[in-house]
Parts: C-alpha cells; sequence; structure tokens
C-alpha cells in the first residue's frame, strides 16, 4: 500500500470511493451525501485549506481521508478537520484505514499544525489518537446531532488545548444536514 497527496486527475475516482463505501455500510443517501461532500470539498476548497490523502494499492485506491481548515475567531491555532474519511469496503477491518490516519497525522505535524478534530466513531478514531471533547472545550460550526461524536487531538503534544471563540469550517462543509 502507497500512501500518497495528490489527488490530481484521480478527484471522480474518490468521490467514488466515498459515494461506494457510505452507500455499502449506511445506504444510497448517505453515499449520495457524502459523495456528493467529497466533490464539493475537492472542487471548491482553496488549496491552502485542504489536504487529501490517498490510500492506493498497485492501481486501485483503497482509502481517502480528506482533512480541511478549522479556523477560530479568537485562536491563532492551525486546526485540520478530518470529514470525510473511507476505506474501500472490500478493504476493511485490514488495518489501511489505520495506517492513513497515521501517516495523515504525522504529515499534518510535521506541517505545523496544533489540532486535528473530527466528527466520528470515537472508538474507531481513538485508535489514532483522538478523543472526545465538549463544545465548551472546542465549539462546533454547526449544532451536533451526535455530540459525543466530537473528537480531536493535539499535534504538538499533550492534552488538545481549548480552542477559543467560535469555529468556522469551510463552505463545502457548512451544511447543517452533515452535522
Amino acid at each position: 500500500m502507497r500512501i500518497a497527496r495528490d489527488v490530481h486527475g484521480i478527484e471522480d475516482a474518490v468521490e467514488r470511493l466515498f459515494r461506494d463505501a457510505f452507500t455499502a455500510s449506511e445506504g444510497a443517501d448517505e453515499g449520495d451525501l457524502v459523495g456528493g461532500l467529497a466533490r464539493d470539498l475537492l472542487r471548491t476548497t482553496p488549496p491552502e485549506d485542504i489536504r487529501v490523502f490517498t490510500a492506493v494499492e498497485g492501481d486501485a485506491l483503497i482509502g481517502a481521508g480528506i482533512f480541511s481548515r478549522l479556523t477560530f475567531s479568537e485562536d491563532t491555532r492551525i486546526v485540520m478537520l478530518l470529514s470525510p474519511m473511507a476505506v474501500a469496503t472490500e478493504r476493511q477491518k485490514w488495518g489501511v484505514g489505520q495506517a492513513l490516519l497515521t501517516h495523515a497525522l504525522n504529515a499534518l505535524q510535521d506541517e505545523g499544525v496544533d489540532v486535528a478534530m473530527t466528527y466520528g466513531d470515537p472508538a474507531y478514531y481513538g485508535q489514532v489518537g483522538f478523543r472526545p471533547v465538549t463544545e465548551a472545550q472546542v465549539s462546533a460550526p454547526l449544532p451536533l446531532s451526535f455530540p459525543h461524536g466530537w473528537i480531536g487531538q493535539s499535534l504538538t503534544g499533550g492534552d488538545l488545548p481549548d480552542l477559543k471563540g467560535s469555529s468556522t469550517c469551510v463552505p463545502a462543509l457548512n451544511r447543517p444536514d452533515i452535522w
């Protein structure tokens, strides 16, 4: 397995991976929602505000994670939000997601990112260091329908700091239906 950061020319494959993986696990509506979200993130987010990591085996795209900037009104720390993340259905439970996330978090740390956040399963993401946080510690950009899925980690060592002020996500994620 090779982990890459350049998605130029494979944007449709990335969208398809998200659509197929979420359709298999959550149904066609969720597949369409997350596939469309991935497409919108790739097409509309400025390069300085997005990082995409892919897992490739041979010529097959088997995993992807999209991180985008999350800014805080009263905090200058650099925060990246993982959303969405997917592994091809036939490659789930093989360690692809954990390897992809570990690589991505190390790369973000090397780049100077202070905090990584996501909104998902604490048990799964806890395997790579994400821990539950409250909205008092880190405000979410929109109301959360699943508050115990708001999780994060410091990439500078130590505990996750409280981040000051309201948060703003990139426009593609600024949709109540995904929060």
